[in-house]
Formats: structure tokens, sequence, C-alpha cells
């Protein structure tokens, strides 16, 4: 079915929802369990933006999306795994930790269940509880430290707190962006459209996020750039580029105003490709990193300019 004018740019879930007669909780199960379907493909964040002549069908009958298992989780992730911390290099696809709203057939496979399965089998493993002083999207991969003390805990959030620590991501953005940018912003959770932004001039709320943007490649349409988080935000980057013109390549939900031809990707293009920060045991600055993946490599090699 083609949706209609008056749904583009809507939640995949609203649209769901008003073209085949679903329930709110229908329309999301339908999608979470991989029974939606665009152009052919399984579609699975209700949250996802439905462009401009998309045609949706539902498959009842579709199989379940591959669930990564814990034994999938291979041991090289773990860049580092000692008394205090656990750094991994995480994969695109799986969420960080669960929420609320997590298919229950997903719990299993999220990133802090998988790290602990993999240190229970080794010989110095346990299986106590990691604790979480960041996150990537689901959808992003990249570098991820979990702590696994409480002093070790308290000592990492107390850095990115205090924005001391260091974090580079590399990512394809739409456009050509020809020189080193700082965005600076202030983010509030509505910008006034139902989704996370920046405040407008003159409006005394929100966090300050500051972002330094380097381009490292002109691509055909695209540029490859490097980000650098002065402090963290909730989807920073991505809000940040986006309004400044350069939304990420895969981008469903800050791409609204974005009148260019959008880059086919896979997932979002964007790779945590290093944190630093001082390590709570020993005191010293430690820095680790991990090159993209290859759905990263695959886009990229596509758009260089031969």
């Amino acid at each position: 079915m083609v949706v209609p004018p008056a749904l583009h740019a809507k939640p995949l879930d609203r649209v769901i929802r008003e073209l085949f007669g679903l329930s709110w909780n229908g329309a999301r199960d339908a999608i979470r369990s991989g029974k939606v379907f665009r152009e052919g493909a399984a579609i699975t964040d209700p949250q996802g933006l439905v462009g401009k002549g998309d045609t949706l069908e539902i498959r009842p009958n579709a199989p379940r999306p591959h669930i990564a298992r814990r034994d999938a989780f291979a041991q090289d992730r773990i860049l580092l795994a000692d008394q205090a911390v656990v750094v991994v290099n995480k994969p695109a696809g799986i969420s960080t930790v669960p929420f609320g709203d997590e298919d229950p057939a997903q719990e299993r496979a999220t990133l802090d269940a998988l790290v602990r399965d993999v240190l229970a089998r080794s010989p110095r493993g346990g299986r106590a509880p990691l604790g979480v002083v960041h996150r990537l999207d689901k959808d992003t991969s990249g570098v991820l430290v979990f702590t696994r003390t409480v002093a070790a805990k308290k000592h990492l959030a107390n850095q990115f707190r205090h924005h001391t620590t260091e974090r580079r991501y590399v990512a394809i953005v739409h456009g050509r962006l020809d020189k080193k940018r700082t965005l600076r912003s202030f983010l509030v959770e509505d910008r006034g459209d139902g989704i996370r932004g920046s405040a407008r001039p003159g409006q005394k709320e929100g966090q300050l996020a500051i972002t330094h943007v380097t381009p490292l490649e002109k691509l055909r349409g695209a540029t490859l750039v490097e980000c650098q988080l002065e402090t963290g935000r909730t989807h920073q980057i991505r809000i940040h580029l986006s309004e400044a013109g350069h939304p990420l390549a895969g981008e469903r939900v800050y791409i609204r105003g974005y009148r260019g031809e959008r880059i086919q990707a896979p997932r979002l293009m964007l790779h945590a490709r290093m944190l630093g920060f001082e390590h709570p045991t020993s005191e010293e600055r430690v820095a680790f990193e991990a090159p993209p993946p290859e759905d990263f490599e695959r886009v990229l090699s596509s758009l260089q300019e031969r």
C-alpha cells in the first residue's frame, strides 16, 4: 500500500495503525516482530519516519527477524576486561541495555547481557551486573565502556559528567561539508514538532551540547566526517548534523527538512571510533579504538569518488 501524502514523515507505528486499522499495540507488535515491509525489506523501528512514496505491506507469516544470541557475541569484541571496567566494540543492531518497551524476545540479546555471558565463560569471569555510564544508540556501532564496581562507576560517571573523556566518531553525512565546524546549541526534549532538537534562540531551557565536526573525505553527494563530542547528550550528533543541513546517512528521524536525494544505507552510518578516559584504578589515561564495521565500509566504498 502506497503511503498517502497526509502520512509522509510520520512515525511508522502511526502509519501502520491508520493504513491497516490496527490498535497501537497491534501496529507496534507487527513492526517489532518483522511483519511490516517497506519496498520488500522488513523494518522493525516503530518510531522510524515514513518517506514520500514509500510502499508498505504486512506479511503475517513472515519469520521473526534474527535475534543476536549470546554465543554469537565474539570474545574479540571485548577490548579490555579487568576488575574495574569492561571496554567493548559494540555491534550495530543491539541495545546497550533493556528499555521498558523492549521486545521481551530481545532482552536476552542486549549488549550488557551478551557481555556478561562472555565474561562468565572466561577464567576470571562472573555474572555480576555491569554498571552503565554512557550508551550508544541501537543502530550505532563502536567503543563503549561498562564498569564492574561501584567505585569504578562513580569515577567514570564523574568523568562523563565533567566532559573529561575523549569521544571520537566517524559518520557519513548527506551533502558537502567543506570545513571544520563547532556546532553548539541547547537541546530540548521537544523542539516544537514532537522530537528532540535545539531550543530556539532566546529560550532559556535545555542542555548545552557541543560537537566538533571535521570533514575527512569528500564523497558523491556526501562527506565522511569525524565528530568529537565535548558533551554527550542524547542523539547529539544526529541532531546537530541534521540541523546543520547534513543529516546522517541512514537517518530516519532527524531528516524531515532535508530536500536532497537520500543516501541508501542499512542503518545509521555512525561509528564510535575512539574512547579515551582515566582508568578508575590506575588513574592513567587510556584510549581504545575500533575500526568501522563492514556495513559502514560498504556504504563508504559505494560513495567514494573514483
